[in-house]
């Protein structure tokens, strides 16, 4: 740990300090020095300038999205310092914010916190990464705004913006991945024609097992996602009113990492590893949307209600078209407030929002009981601008009444009805202090809060996905956490640094582990508990332009989380990043020309460290190596008539094929090679992808 914090505090007192308040990767910084400043992203106290915020955020842009190799949306965030994923094999992935992740993370999509069942492991956020436009990150906790469970942070998914008045656009997107023959495809068509606007998209992806440099082709990895989503408005002098609905269908298999006892081979059930169609046991999920947006303009403000219905249905299946897991999740959305014009140098916005939820057992197989929520928040934020400072801060207070019904499995209890209420104020203090044009500092205080979820309280049976028997614990507390942050940003015409660091202490942390008890001789036992942790760490970035066709980018991020009055064994919280560096550099060849343009080509370094701080009792983790991947890409516009009529680029990872295990893949804890001694499955191998986009403007 002193090591780690050494290089994190050498490389502040090289680059004259910085915070990490834009900068996600140096691979999209060229003039991020030029146009940080009119950069508006969702704060704690709603639309502010990024130079404004206080709080940890950042944007990542269309171009930067583009540009980024990945097989859904959260695996092109976590490539960015202080974020990660969890993953299960290349098609999951669950955002984790500074180490902490699952329900701790609010992703928030047509703008409103989804809600998918993300307690599980083992399938991902269910959002098409093609109707995905640009991502904001804020890392701490933004219990302000999405009141429990935004304890890590949140994950804003912008969609594309309303298409300019008279005009319509047409986009044509595709992908192929040689690794795992992923094929990517999505079609999208949007207007506004006198203040009615409209946009549909249809996406569809799919692709066979992914390939690793030692075992070859990994059973059961494939995966297939369908998305169709359509929105209908109206955009007035006095505002917008906007119908959104949106269809995700995911059908993942269910990687078990199963190995021939003799030859240390993963289990093949299929004589070709390349197959399309799922394997056994598998998934289907789906989720519906519908969200009612509306925005008001007022003599003295801005009046904003939202409302939306999410239904998610998730089965898994053992045998062909027999499901034994079934659950249907209804959630009703609301966020209602309301914005003052300036009164002097203050801006206040106050409001309520939360949800309802409905959980159904319809299948045959148990894991958590049906239950029924009811969430509600009231908020109030001030911003403010007085000369060099930017101000900002607010108060909420969030009450969630959980009940949860008795089940009766053959005759059995399964599980006994309770009820719960939890209930939390939360806070955040942070100001902005433009020392000079150069240099920016910030410092920021923040409350968070989280109720248990229903898994963590009440779960009794086997989890398939994740092979394990889970118990939950009704008397598990909710989780209050006290994060500071402290960063500074310099910037200068030929170089941005950033310096983000972090303490954040939480109470009742809860987390699951090994308890050493084997169901049915086949199933481990987990058990949910909590202890109180602290997370301390940071990310640095510095990005060096001497020209404007050249840059130089590196970053490093580190969290170390541990729980408080543990013995050395349970020291560690499960699931924590390991340190990492990432370091690239980018050319410019060619701007403004007549058939090609913005010509680029970059090669990057990302260096994962050994993580040996991990949970250890009852062998819940193991220590990671570290490892190294080397990525290139090469990109171009082509341009016609002074038009850009097609983007093409190509992209490699891990080009020099390393076998590796990322601590965070879930299939690194599957069955032992008998013949090696290696647990797990390794991640992904080489892989090269080849991107084409068409954009129409009529």
């Amino acid at each position: 740990m002193k090591s780690y914090l050494s290089i994190l505090l050498l490389a502040c007192a090289c680059t004259m300090a910085a915070q990490e308040t834009a900068v996600l990767d140096s691979t999209d910084v060229f003039f991020r020095h030029i146009e940080l400043k009119q950069v508006v992203v969702t704060g704690p106290t709603g639309a502010v300038k990024m130079q404004d915020m206080s709080m940890p955020a950042g944007i990542v842009d269309r171009n930067r999205l583009r540009m980024t190799p990945a097989t859904n949306i959260v695996d092109a965030v976590a490539k960015l310092p202080g974020v990660s994923q969890v993953s299960t094999g290349s098609g999951i992935s669950k955002p984790v914010i500074r180490g902490l992740g699952y329900n701790r993370v609010v992703v928030v999509a047509d703008g409103v916190r989804q809600e998918g069942q993300q307690w599980g492991d083992e399938h991902g956020v269910e959002i098409d990464a093609n109707a995905v436009s640009s991502v904001e990150v804020l890392k701490g906790p933004a219990s302000l705004l999405y009141g429990s469970d935004a304890l890590a942070g949140v994950l804003k998914l912008n969609t594309d913006p309303v298409v300019p008045l008279g005009k319509m656009r047409l986009n044509v997107n595709s992908e192929y991945h040689t690794n795992s023959g992923l094929v990517n495809y999505s079609f999208n068509f949007g207007g506004n024609k006198q203040g009615l606007s409209w946009n549909i998209r249809y996406g569809d992806k799919f692709a066979h097992a992914y390939k690793t440099p030692i075992d070859g082709y990994v059973p059961n990895t494939q995966f297939r996602e369908r998305a169709l989503s359509g929105m209908l408005g109206i955009n007035k002098a006095w505002g917008h009113s906007r119908l959104t609905g949106s269809y995700f269908h995911l059908t993942p298999s269910i990687a078990e990492g199963e190995r021939d006892p003799l030859t240390g081979k993963l289990v093949q059930p299929y004589t070709d590893a390349k197959t399309y169609h799922h394997g056994l046991p598998y998934q289907q999920v789906y989720h519906y949307k519908a969200v009612f947006d509306n925005s008001f303009y007022l003599a003295d403000g801005r009046f904003n209600a939202v409302l939306a219905y999410q239904q998610n249905r998730r089965q898994e299946f053992e045998e062909p078209d027999q499901y034994g897991l079934y659950l249907k999740l209804h959630t009703v959305n609301y966020n209602i407030h309301y914005v003052t014009r300036r009164l002097g140098d203050w801006r206040i916005t106050s409001g309520v929002s939360g949800m309802w939820q409905r959980s159904l057992n319809e299948g045959d197989e148990f894991l958590i009981p049906d239950y029924s929520l009811f969430d509600f928040g009231a908020f109030i934020t001030t911003t403010a601008n007085i000369g060099n400072w930017a101000l900002n801060g607010g108060m909420r207070y969030d009450n969630r009444h959980l009940n949860s019904h008795e089940l009766m499995d053959d005759g059995d209890l399964r599980f006994q009805a309770f009820k719960r209420n939890f209930g939390g104020f939360t806070a955040s203090i942070g100001a902005v202090w433009h020392a000079t044009e150069q240099l920016d500092l910030r410092l920021n205080a923040a409350r968070g809060f989280r109720a248990p979820n229903i898994s963590e309280l009440a779960s009794n049976g086997v989890h398939e996905g994740s092979l394990r028997y889970e118990v939950g614990n009704r008397d598990l507390k909710p989780e209050f956490s006290l994060q500071f942050d402290l960063g500074a940003e310099f910037t200068t015409s030929w170089m941005d640094a950033q310096l983000s660091l972090f303490s954040n202490r939480i109470d009742n942390y809860i987390f699951i582990h090994r308890t050493g008890e084997v169901i049915d001789d086949e199933f481990m036992t987990y058990r949910y508990d909590s202890g109180d942790a602290q997370l301390l760490g940071g990310e640095f970035a510095v990005d060096i332009h001497p020209w404007h066709f050249l840059h130089l980018g590196t970053s490093f991020s580190l969290v170390n989380a541990v729980q408080l009055h543990q013995p050395e064994d349970s020291k560690y919280l499960p699931f924590t990043p390991a340190p990492r560096w990432q370091s690239d550099i980018k050319w410019e060849i060619l701007h403004d020309g007549r058939v090609l343009n913005n010509v680029f080509v970059s090669l990057g370094v990302d260096h994962n460290f050994k993580q040996n701080h991990y949970y250890r009792t009852d062998n819940t983790e193991t220590a990671t190596p570290a490892y190294t991947l080397l990525n290139a890409a090469i990109g171009t516009d082509i341009m016609c008539k002074g038009r850009r009529v097609a983007c093409v680029s190509i992209m490699g990872t891990n080009l020099t094929n390393e076998a590796y295990q990322n601590h965070l893949s879930r299939l690194k804890y599957a069955d032992v090679n008998p013949v090696t001694g290696r647990q797990g499955v390794l991640n992904m191998g080489r892989n090269i992808i080849f991107k084409l986009a068409i954009p129409l403007e009529f």
